[in-house]
């Protein structure tokens, strides 16, 4: 495994991270606690000591998986990234979307980073985490109701408390990431990433180069799709946010299966699946900090982390590029 600092925090993060969305369940058609808990050790073991999750993702079970699984390992041998600022049991700031939870009860999502809200937030992820700090606390998405420097302020204070060790963004523009930062340093922006989702290389990767903020890839397999296995026709489990999602119908899978089948030789040749080479040409990208990859069980999470083990050489990079490009 590689590793790489966040930023300009003191965080040696593993260059494939675990993202822990799909552990959650919610969007995802549902979660076996078991499998979750056993992908987070089984990678661990391969090197991926840093673990993304959040609050919404399954209304805390995200959180709590992760600290079920982290419970044997000792706290200062891993990095817990989670975030803040999706509500689902409070009505205030901008509505996000409707939902149902893991059971089926409907809940309204809401995009709200309030002070007072935030504390309480991070004192309910810390005891679903099973720890006293978290080392990078994320606003989740931008909220339009809440002045940036309410937001940071609040941020500051958790750093000033320990309970935080360092502050990051998700989904944010580099204009919002200036904004914020004029109150509190921020070390990093997650944000969606991907061989066909590409539109941050034009504004947030040159500002975050520029400024030495980290970005956080997520989706870097495009929600499955770059995987090889999801064709036109696919059927999703009941609850699956992707039957319904934009890169999940069928002009887009037929272009992306066409751009993998470009570059399977190649993945042929080293002895790896799409998935692996797709992780490792992620984190070669200039500006690209690490890959958050998502597993719902043990040999997925083994997978991703060992895609780290592929050697590209610059001939083979240019020529993914050159596939990439075409799209």
């Amino acid at each position: 495994m590689e590793y790489r600092y966040i930023g300009d925090s003191e965080i040696n993060a593993s260059v494939i991270t675990f993202g822990a969305w799909a552990a959650g369940g919610w969007m995802w058609g549902s979660t076996d606690r078991k499998d979750a808990i056993e992908a987070i050790v089984a990678a661990y073991d391969l090197g991926v000591t840093t673990i993304d999750t959040a609050p919404i993702y399954g209304q805390g079970t995200s959180e709590e998986i992760v600290g079920e699984a982290l419970k044997d390992i000792p706290r200062d041998k891993t990095q817990i990234l989670t975030k803040f600022g999706m509500r689902w049991d409070l009505a205030k700031g901008d509505f996000a979307f409707h939902s149902k939870m893991n059971n089926g009860d409907d809940i309204e999502i809401y995009k709200y980073a309030g002070k007072e809200s935030i504390i309480y937030e991070c004192e309910q992820s810390l005891k679903r985490l099973g720890t006293d700090y978290i080392d990078l606390y994320q606003i989740h998405w931008p909220d339009s109701t809440t002045a940036v420097e309410e937001t940071f302020e609040a941020v500051s204070q958790l750093i000033e408390q320990g309970k935080v060790r360092y502050a990051g963004v998700c989904n944010y523009s580099a204009q919002l990431m200036a904004e914020a930062k004029r109150t509190l340093p921020i070390v990093s922006n997650q944000i969606p990433y991907s061989m066909v989702n590409r539109g941050i290389e034009e504004e947030t990767v040159p500002y975050c180069i520029k400024h030495d903020k980290a970005i956080l890839a997520y989706s870097p397999l495009e929600r499955g799709l770059l995987t090889g296995k999801i064709h036109s026709g696919y059927e999703f489990q009941e609850g699956d946010h992707r039957a319904k999602h934009p890169h999940f119908q069928p002009d887009f899978i037929d272009r992306a299966n066409i751009l993998l089948e470009r570059i399977k030789p190649l993945a042929d040749d080293k002895g790896v699946t799409l998935a692996q080479l797709v992780l490792r040409w992620t984190i070669e990208r200039p500006g690209i900090t690490i890959a958050l990859a998502g597993a719902r069980n043990a040999h997925q999470s083994v997978q991703n982390a060992k895609s780290m083990d592929i050697n590209l050489t610059h001939e083979e990079i240019d020529f993914i590029n050159a596939v990439v490009d075409a799209f």
